[in-house]
Parts: structure tokens; sequence; C-alpha cells
């Protein structure tokens, strides 16, 4: 087993490849998380703590190696565990210069991938907080903490991950459906999920906006929510 419960994030767009994946890391004390695309990857990886990616080489719209190589760029120092079937000696320098800490070739045997697992977070050193800042608000991904005007919000553990997902996206709308995917991993947004993030929505409004001069958090209606100043 695990000494500690670490986190991990499975970048893989086979399902039943993650969901495996998960499933067996969890049985070795991994808390594992999945995203399906190089989007979703990134803006998992902003909103919330890993102690290490496990990314697939192939994923739909973005190559892993592409969204690796965007990652260090923005400082992003978690370490990344690449998996591909393309085994060329090329390949394999391709994928470390991009940013990667170690190669893993498929088809590959569980108990090569753990033990690799294993030596990256033994080697990881501590993550430079991350932080991001919006109109006095400021969020720091990696201890969790949420202020505002120098003051701590009392936020949920799921009300901070749906702020911190909002706030990567400040200035964007953002559906119920992007929500459902990316704070809830709900992949088919139905009406019991809706009513949920219409829920959490008023409980963070509340603590992020109530008796605050400027507004943060707006609702657009038919289109979903924005984080952003408000400047009226």
């Amino acid at each position: 087993m695990a000494a500690t419960k670490s986190r991990l994030l499975i970048v893989e767009d086979d399902e039943r490849t993650a969901q495996a994946l998960v499933s067996a890391l969890g049985e070795e004390g991994f808390e594992a998380l999945i995203a399906g695309t190089a989007e979703d990857a990134s803006l998992s990886l902003l909103a919330g703590s890993f102690d290490l990616v496990v990314l697939d080489w192939m994923l739909p719209g973005q190559a892993g190696v592409e969204v690796l190589a965007d990652w260090r760029k923005r400082g992003v120092r978690t370490p990344v565990l690449l998996l591909t079937a393309r085994d060329a000696v090329t390949d394999r320098v391709h994928g470390l210069e991009s940013g990667a800490d170690d190669y893993l070739a498929k088809p590959f045997a569980f108990a090569e991938l753990l033990a690799r697992i294993r030596a990256l977070l033994r080697r990881a050193m501590p993550a430079e907080p991350l932080r991001r800042s919006l109109g006095g608000l400021t969020v720091d991904y990696v201890t969790r903490l949420a202020m505002r005007d120098g003051e701590v919000l009392a936020l949920t553990p799921r009300e901070f991950d749906l702020l911190a997902y909002l706030l990567v996206r400040s200035g964007e709308a953002v559906s119920r459906d992007e929500l459902a995917r990316g704070v809830w991993r709900e992949p088919n947004r139905a009406t019991p999920i809706d009513n949920v993030i219409d829920v959490h929505i008023t409980h963070l409004r509340r603590k992020l906006d109530e008796g605050r001069g400027k507004k943060l958090l707006h609702t657009l209606r038919g289109v979903g929510y924005v984080l952003r100043e408000d400047i009226r």
C-alpha cells in the first residue's frame, strides 16, 4: 500500500482504460481522478492539487506532449509519467524533452507502472504554491485556501472546487454542462445535477460577494455563470 494517499490525475481518453487504472491504483492506496482531454486535464491541474500526472500521448484535439510542453512553459512542476505506444528512440527523446519525468511504452505491466509512479513520487520536490487573484480574491490551489480582501472564505471542498474552476476560466461564460464535467465529473448533465450546481452557486455567491461593494460571481441567463470584476 502507498505510505500516503497521493493524488493522481489520469489523462486518458479511453474510458475503459482510465477506469481500470483508477480502480487498480485505488487498491494501492492512491486517489486518482480522470481527465479525458488535454483541455480538461489543464483545468483539473490548475483547479486542484495533484502529486503526479499519468498522461497519455494520444489525446483528442491536442497531443499529450503538446499540452505537457504548455504546462512546463507555464511553470507547472507536477511530475508527469508519459504513456504511449510509440517506442522509437526519437519518440522517447521528444517526450522527455517536452517535459515528461518518465516514459512508459504500451503495453505495460501494471506492476511496472506502479513502480514508476512510486519512484517519481519519491523524487518529487514539494510543489510551489500556485495562486490566482481577481478583484481582491486570492485562491491558493495548493493549500486550497481562498481569501477575499484579506478575509478567509469558509468554503466547503465542493465550493472551493467550484470557485477554483471558475477562477481558471475568469472572464469566460461557463455553462452548467462544463461545471458538471469539470467540477462534478458528470459526463452527462441531468436535471438533478443542475439543481445541485445552482444550490452550490447560491452558497458560493453568498460567501464570496455578500456585503461587498463589487460583485465577482455573475449569472448569465440562459448561458451559465462568469467570474469577473463588476466594473459598474
